[in-house]
């Protein structure tokens, strides 16, 4: 197809969404990265506040820690008082279960964590250099089919949103001391860290409902094929030549990873002991919470590295896959490689002509 016989509207269309594409990409690793940054300003701020108050020149003076403080009086023997109530809280001053908790999750919790996700960043990274992004096999001939509805759009936008804000505000809290405070400061730090605590826990719920509906709404695509073991034993076609094995409107990599043991197994355990510790509606001992506390980093952890990898394939390691969650419709040609079970089944069903891409994307084999 030659340029001359599509229209500039036409023409700049597909461009203009590959620029939607990689912005949003871009706006929400800005964010990532910006979001702990805003210590800085409340530091200032407090800062400025308290010279215009007081006339220091400094804040070395606010920089110590009132914790340590206590801890001297604690160990020069002064009288304290509580007005804690609960068969938990008193006549106990230090409890040693919380040394046990904390040791555990600076220690096996923590390195745990720590090489998982280095691992699943390094694996993601090698499969970039050595397989490289999975294209299509046939130019666009500008069909498209519907892959999910708006419900659905707005649902996985919703939690996708949610999921990014708890992932960052909970890697702040378990690696923040170790990471942000030699970037930001103790200030810094102790503003960013009471700002994640908030929105994790108000935002907590909110998320969990989104699971729910998630798992309610996809739950019959996410059922066991016949083709799913023809996947697996492919391992998606991502690797070696052959054609792409067939799978119905979900794969067996998203039904069983992502979905199955991703939303279901982790999502499900990290939403209980997410309530838990948010709501002690039961009255729990602190030794629960501690325990809730290291199953929900454990799992946590472990559905943000399954999810890094969902992201990076949904978001360019596949071409064509973004468009379907964004746009609600994917080129049939994308249908038919990747999905072509579902294309039989139900997508051709919705097929309609659209716009031709054009230049080198409409010439490419």
């Amino acid at each position: 197809m030659s340029d001359s016989t599509v229209s500039p509207t036409v023409k700049s269309r597909w461009p203009r969404r590959r620029r939607m594409m990689a912005w949003s990409i871009v706006v929400i690793l800005v964010a990532a990265m910006a979001l702990p940054l805003t210590g800085y300003v409340y530091v200032a701020i407090g800062d400025a506040f308290a010279q215009q108050q007081t006339g220091a020149n400094s804040s070395a003076d606010r920089q110590t820690n009132p914790r340590a403080n206590y801890w001297r009086a604690v160990r020069e023997g002064y009288q304290g008082y509580t007005a804690a109530s609960g068969p938990y809280t008193t006549d106990v001053l230090i409890q040693n279960g919380g040394q046990n908790w904390r040791q555990l999750r600076d220690g096996r919790v923590y390195s745990y964590n720590t090489w998982v996700l280095a691992f699943v960043v390094a694996a993601i990274f090698v499969f970039v250099i050595v397989r490289g992004r999975v294209k299509l096999d046939h130019p666009r001939s500008g069909r498209t089919v519907e892959r999910w509805s708006t419900g659905e759009r707005v649902l996985h936008w919703y939690t996708a949103v949610l999921f990014i804000i708890l992932a960052i505000t909970g890697l702040s809290m378990l690696f923040g001391r170790a990471v942000l405070i030699p970037l930001l400061g103790y200030p810094g730090f102790a503003a960013w860290a009471t700002a994640s605590i908030a929105m994790h826990n108000y935002l907590g719920p909110f998320f969990v409902v989104g699971i729910v509906i998630e798992i309610v709404v996809w739950i019959r695509d996410a059922l066991p094929e016949a083709t799913d073991s023809q996947w697996l034993r492919q391992a998606g076609g991502f690797f070696g030549k052959g054609s792409h094995p067939s799978a119905g409107r979900i794969n067996a990599g998203e039904k069983y990873v992502t979905f199955w043991l991703g939303l279901v197994l982790c999502g499900v355990i990290v939403s209980v002991t997410g309530i838990a510790m948010d709501f002690p509606a039961f009255n729990e001992s602190r030794e629960t919470m501690q325990t809730a506390n290291l199953i929900h980093s454990f799992f946590a952890i472990s559905w943000l590295a399954l999810m890094l990898g969902h992201i990076y394939l949904g978001a360019w390691g596949v071409e064509g896959a973004w468009e379907g969650m964004w746009s609600g419709r994917t080129s049939v040609e994308w249908a038919k490689q990747h999905h072509d079970v579902w294309y039989e089944r139900e997508g051709r069903k919705t097929e309609a002509a659209g716009p031709k891409p054009s230049g080198a994307s409409a010439q490419r084999s």
